[in-house]
């Protein structure tokens, strides 16, 4: 791609208002560890959840997004939305309660909960597991997109842009800790949705228009409704059945995946920890629920259709197609001068806000929940900063690591998907029912790895399932199920088998997070409460269904004005504001 002055002092400018900002905080990030990983749980709602949204726009997600839809049309998108039932429940059934909790990572509430030998296990080894394999894989794909990215758009090797991407990453997310990438996050967010807004009208005057990119797809696609679809046609060849029964009744609750974590978890509670109230951990995660599945897919998904016209089969990279490329090409082509520096500058910016957060995160569990717990409690402030500094940048090198033996970044996202398909229930229950114990997340994060691992390589086979433009869907729904009914077969057993958490452990838990509802009746009438509904009451039940009504029908809503069906688009975004008002409205109550 051809840069001008223009597009280099944008680029340029950028990078040094990036880095600036996280300079600015880093007096204050360096003052505790609660500071350096939690902004001193003092971060408005909107800030914190700006911040979230910001962190699941990664520089790879326009690519799976175009990938996705090149291949299956706007539907193909299910893999993702199913989710939205799963972070709306974390905004009204967990988010108070995460606050409550008063912990500076998820694991640590391992130790808040349970007791003994097996919750100090249980806390170990999940830091280990989500700060190093978990998290480096996703910091490798995500750096494998950039590579992607920068490849095609400079012409430089990957040796080069991953050293491009560590120097502009680590700068500030080293320096401040969670206070700069709270306040990097807000002006990213900016930057790249601005970007992809503008790369999305530029691809639609490419092929001619509106009318011209739905001509062209009903073409391609075999009919118009298969390629916009929202749902998969009956009969969809791409969507078995199973498939989509898998991502609408089990996926949101039973799948363990960053961002969508069901009860919550990973930067997402981080967030909620670093808000300052209750009120702001609540707010901050519907605005991220709404912002994420609702205000930012359009701009990608209209891009990938074009590239559907203008780069038939995607682009060739090492003597391959790749569909996902094509996305970074139309920027090439497209966008004239000063543009292409803005939209470079978003993917940029799509990337480090990413990964100062896995960063950061990935940090706070190998610090607060390895080093100060195990190996150096006691230690003061100051040298735990320090550590924490010390062991970004470790992060960042391993991730370099993991991102030279990636595959295709879709490939990576399903098999994490698969990873964690059999955790989201005990995940859940572990805040309701007093008898879930540290054996039972334990049990189900073995039986899951174990048994997704082996149904992977089973439904792999060849002979295994039908060949076919659904079989990668089934095989990873199939997975999925097999995974789900063994892991709660296993983790219910062993529940059962092992004993109960003591009564002291149960009443402290309570005493401190006060969840409520039924399955914790023995213990607050035990101490004198009685029988406590959860929070909120009924209100909350009925507000996890009205946002999750909000936040379809606002996706639905934009996706129909996009594409020039008006009256539905009108109708289903009023139907989105009333769901709003009412769920403010009980939010008040």
């Amino acid at each position: 791609m051809s840069l001008t002055l223009l597009d280099w002092a944008i680029v340029l400018a950028y990078f040094a208002l990036s880095i600036g900002v996280g300079l600015a905080f880093t007096k204050k990030g360096g003052e505790s560890l609660e500071e350096y990983f939690v902004a001193g749980r003092s971060a408005p709602w909107w800030l914190a959840g700006a911040a979230m949204i910001a962190t699941t726009f990664a520089a790879d997600t326009p690519l799976v997004v175009t990938g996705l839809v090149a291949k299956h049309g706007v539907a193909g998108n299910w893999l993702w939305w199913n989710m939205v039932l799963s972070g709306t429940l974390t905004v009204f059934l967990y988010a108070r309660l995460w606050r409550r909790a008063n912990v500076m990572t998820d694991v640590e509430f391992a130790e808040v909960r349970y007791s003994g030998r097996p919750a100090t296990f249980l806390r170990g080894f999940r830091a280990i597991y989500l700060a190093l394999p978990i998290n480096l894989i996703i910091m490798g794909w995500v750096t494998l997109a950039m590579v992607k990215i920068l490849g095609i758009a400079l012409g430089i090797s990957p040796v080069w842009a991953v050293g491009i991407c560590f120097v502009i990453t680590v700068a500030y997310s080293a320096a401040a800790g969670m206070w700069a990438v709270l306040w990097t996050d807000l002006i990213q967010l900016v930057i790249k949705m601005t970007a992809v807004i503008v790369l999305a009208v530029y691809a639609v005057r490419a092929v001619g228009g509106m009318g011209a990119l739905k001509e062209g797809l009903a073409g391609r696609f075999g009919s118009l409704d298969a390629a916009l679809s929202v749902v998969p046609p009956a009969g969809s060849p791409w969507m078995p059945a199973i498939a989509l029964f898998t991502f609408l009744a089990v996926q949101w609750w039973a799948a363990w995946y960053p961002g969508a974590e069901p009860g919550g978890g990973g930067y997402v509670a981080q967030r909620i920890f670093s808000a300052r109230s209750e009120r702001d951990g609540v707010l901050a995660t519907l605005f991220f629920n709404v912002g994420h599945y609702a205000l930012r897919p359009w701009p990608w998904i209209v891009t990938g259709l074009c590239t559907v016209l203008l780069y038939p089969g995607g682009v060739e990279i090492a003597g391959k197609r790749d569909v996902e490329a094509a996305y970074v090409q139309a920027m090439v082509d497209l966008l004239p001068s000063g543009w292409k520096g803005f939209l470079l500058a978003g993917f940029a910016a799509a990337y480090m806000s990413t990964m100062a957060t896995h960063l950061n995160w990935g940090a706070s569990y190998l610090v607060n929940d390895v080093y100060r717990r195990f190996l150096r409690p006691g230690a003061s402030e100051s040298h735990y900063v320090h550590a924490g500094r010390l062991t970004t940048v470790l992060l960042f090198l391993a991730s370099i690591v993991v991102t030279l033996n990636l595959g295709t970044i879709e490939g990576a996202w399903r098999f994490l998907l698969a990873l964690g398909s059999g955790t989201g229930l005990v995940l859940i229950l572990r805040w309701y029912w007093w008898r879930i114990n540290a054996w039972s997340e334990i049990s189900a994060m073995g039986s899951s790895g174990v048994v997704s691992l082996a149904a992977m390589a089973w439904f792999a086979r060849p002979g295994a399932i039908a060949p076919g433009p659904g079989a990668d869907f089934e095989a990873q729904a199939k997975t999925m199920l097999v995974t789900v009914v063994a892991s709660t077969i296993v983790w219910v057993t062993v529940t059962y088998l092992t004993k109960p958490e003591p009564d002291e452990k149960l009443r402290s838990f309570y005493g401190r997070v006060r969840p409520g509802g039924p399955g914790w009746a023995r213990v607050s009438a035990s101490m004198g409460f009685g029988r406590e509904p959860i929070p909120g009451g009924a209100l909350s039940l009925a507000n996890w269904a009205l946002s999750a009504v909000l936040v379809y029908a606002a996706l639905f809503g934009i996706g129909k004005l996009v594409l020039g069906a008006t009256a539905a688009g009108l109708g289903l975004l009023a139907l989105a504001v009333a769901c709003f008002a009412l769920v403010m409205r009980n939010l008040r109550s």
